[in-house]
């Protein structure tokens, strides 16, 4: 008999231990197996941890207890093979602890939705098989004349799909005759477009002395900095030929989803079919195909986004994040995993190179290649030497600065657009704001229409003529009248990417104008049929959100635009200056890539502000050097590492109540170098119907309170009716 210790797929803090089952069947069973199991008198899934054997019956095991045990049948198990590899159970672990997040949880984030330790993966997709046709004797003796011309058709092509082989009941005959067989093989839903191999072309001085350093460098991580266009995607494929010329194999990151066929092209171009794809847009078979042609280790480089460093590779010998500082790598709800630290995490595990590619660093990662914790590797300038673009801050407090045609796109870069087209040029304009009207009010009685779920302002949607949520997803019609007064009468301000879109069609009625948000990229082949047509001239301008000013490459665009700097500037977090000054610098390096020198415009009321200032000249060092006394004197990363604690209840009094309790316990032990901010009333203060405060852990020694943190949690989730979340190293509170 065996008794085996399995988690279940609750990831409730409470219940993130093992419960034992016993065993008693045939069938193979492994720890990693998922296995159904009885939990409580209610049917779930579970993921065996361990197993033992047994000598005792279960009567002895009972009195010895004090409990029954409940039995495993061997119905009950899912699997035939382990579902991850021990590095790969080993980096769960590593994540669990890190980020105080329940194991089940981590493993539910690191599997595929067929793969998951959930129910409701049994439902999910499956392999899906074809049936082929293989000629085994071609002699035609015998055989009809039809016979003969299937026959013929399969032996020149064998194998051939059966469907298309001709009529199923002349191949089922030539079966019959033992001249064919059928083979089922599994179907590939997934197929990388096929590229032109590319030769690659000589590196530029700039590019070999990084590439060389990188190689040379004894640390584990190396952030490799070079402005936009200056050529860091060759020193990855570089990189990756030379580790897979060892026997390696590379792991490849990008930040959005809308930069992976970009990349994946890259790679497919140098190296062919090993390049697999990955990430939580393919449709579910697709990746469940991707994620077990990976774990056969039938790929040798895997390109995707965040959720893609999970990918069962192995031998890893190269891991690169390209746009290392972007926010989408740290994931926005449990486990709250950051890729960059996962990443490094499994670089250590492997003995692998962890490479972190941007033009703009986030401030930790610079502020670590200056303390020598991470190698450090630059390309200054771009490639061929082409000057950077010309950039003009035009203020947008200047009335003169505005004409009678438009409110929203001033003086200066109405004409630049125009100029653009008509030398057929194209530009791109940067609002990071989805949305019509951003904000809609009455101004008889001042109702603003507010999100009922999280409080945030509803933004107006012209396509669909909805009032949106952009941070719950709460939508609702427009109103024809006030809920408060009834006033037909509602006032509309604030804009975003659909009335841009709407006022460049008005003005320039001949242009061709697209536009790319989340609203557009929902349907993935809007978002990759945008790219393309831009990239290949089919439009003039193309107006979109920050998606749009990382990584692409448009050879064409000779003008940035950024309508409004400021957006990002009035939210309340401590990065606000950095993702200001990133945008900014990321939009304006997205001009004049290609022969003719760039051009940008940054609109903005605020033209004095460091970070637009900055932005507008791609000047790094200057930014970072402020940013830094700034962060210094506020006491944030990367001076100190910040945990945030989130709590939320249906009743108000009982979630502040236990933030102040919760608050209390913490300080009762006086753990030096570590203070509490809070409780406070977070930016989004209601969600799905709970009030929420927070408190924010700064410290600079995560071990010192990580044991009692980590006992106080769990002593807190057993309450029931307050939740508590955690989130280490948050980007926002």
């Amino acid at each position: 008999m065996k008794i085996l210790d399995v988690l279940v797929q609750y990831s409730a803090r409470a219940l993130d231990r093992t419960f034992s089952y016993i065993y008693r069947g045939n069938k193979r069973v492994e720890p990693r197996f998922r296995v159904r199991i009885d939990f409580n008198g209610h049917p779930v899934m579970g993921f065996i941890l361990k197993i033992y054997e047994s000598e005792k019956t279960p009567a002895e095991l009972e009195k010895e207890n004090g409990y029954a045990f409940k039995e495993i049948l061997e119905g009950d198990i899912i699997d035939e093979e382990p579902l991850l590899t021990d590095s790969l159970m080993e980096l769960a672990e590593k994540v669990s602890s890190y980020y105080y997040s329940p194991l089940i949880g981590v493993l539910q984030t690191m599997l595929p939705p067929s793969l998951s330790p959930r129910l409701s993966s049994l439902h999910g997709v499956k392999i899906a098989y074809e049936n082929w046709v293989e000629i085994l004797d071609p002699s035609e003796d015998g055989l009809t004349d039809k016979q003969i011309e299937i026959l013929r058709l399969v032996s020149k092509n064998s194998p051939i799909l059966k469907k298309e082989a001709g009529s199923p009941s002349i191949i089922d005959k030539l079966v019959e005759k033992n001249k064919v067989k059928i083979v089922k093989k599994e179907k590939q839903r997934y197929h990388i477009p096929e590229s032109e191999k590319e030769i690659p072309h000589e590196m530029s001085l700039e590019q070999r002395k990084a590439y060389e350093k990188i190689l040379e460098e004894k640390r584990g991580v190396v952030l490799l900095q070079g402005v936009t266009g200056s050529g860091k995607t060759e020193v990855y494929l570089r990189l990756s030929e030379k580790v897979l010329s060892e026997g390696k194999n590379v792991l490849m990151l990008v930040p959005e989803i809308n930069l992976t066929p970009a990349m994946v092209e890259y790679f497919s171009r140098r190296f062919g079919k090993s390049v697999a794809i990955l990430h939580s847009q393919l449709t579910p078979g697709e990746r469940y195909d991707e994620y077990r042609r990976i774990a056969r280790g039938e790929a040798r480089i895997v390109v995707g986004a965040r959720s893609a460093v999970f990918a069962p590779l192995s031998e890893i010998g190269l891991i690169v994040l390209d746009e290392e500082h972007v926010d989408s790598y740290k994931q926005d709800n449990a486990p709250f995993y950051h890729a960059r630290e996962v990443a490094i995490m499994r670089g250590e595990m492997e003995h692998a190179k962890v490479v972190l590619g941007s033009a703009t660093p986030s401030l930790e990662s610079k502020a670590r290649a200056m303390r020598g914790v991470y190698g450090y590797a630059e390309l200054p300038h771009r490639i061929n030497e082409k000057a950077l673009p010309k950039t003009t801050i035009v203020d947008l407090t200047d009335r003169n600065n505005f004409s009678k045609k438009s409110q929203k796109l001033s003086k200066p870069l109405l004409e630049k657009i125009e100029e653009k087209l008509e030398v057929k040029e194209q530009t791109i304009l940067l609002i990071n704001r989805r949305g019509y009207w951003t904000n809609v009010m009455c101004p008889n009685c001042g109702h603003i229409f507010t999100c009922p779920s999280c409080g945030g302002n509803l933004t107006y949607h012209f396509d669909d003529e909805m009032l949106k949520c952009h941070h719950c997803g709460y939508v609702e019609t427009f109103p024809k009248s006030c809920p408060e007064c009834g006033s037909t009468r509602l006032m509309r301000t604030g804009y975003g990417t659909e009335r841009v879109v709407k006022e460049l069609n008005d003005l320039f009625p001949s242009a061709r104008v697209a536009r790319l948000d989340s609203d557009v990229s929902k349907i993935s082949k809007n978002l990759e049929t945008t790219l393309h047509d831009f990239h290949e001239g089919k439009y003039d301008i193309l107006v979109g959100t920050q998606m749009i000013a990382k990584g692409h490459d448009f050879p064409l665009v000779t003008l940035s635009g950024v309508v409004l700097a400021d957006i990002g500037l009035a939210l309340p977090t401590y990065r606000a200056a950095e993702r200001t000054f990133e945008l900014i610098a990321q939009a304006v390096g997205r001009s004049g890539r290609s022969t003719k020198t760039g051009e940008a415009i940054i609109q903005t009321y605020n033209p004095t502000h460091y970070a637009i200032v900055y932005g507008a000249r791609q000047d790094y060092e200057s930014f970072f050097k402020k940013e830094m006394q700034e962060r210094k004197i506020s006491q944030y990363p990367p001076y100190v590492y910040l945990i945030l604690l989130e709590f939320s209840s249906a009743n108000e009094e009982k979630c502040l109540s236990a933030a102040y309790s919760f608050k209390k316990d913490l300080e009762s032990q006086g753990f030096e170098g570590v203070d509490l901010v809070g409780p406070l009333l977070p930016y989004y203060s209601m969600v799905g119907g709970k009030y929420k405060r927070i408190i924010l852990i700064k410290h600079k020694n995560k071990e010192l309170i990580s044991g009692y943190l980590k006992n106080l949690l769990r002593d807190y989730s057993k309450t029931g009716s307050v939740d508590i979340s955690i989130n280490v190293d948050p980007l926002d509170y």
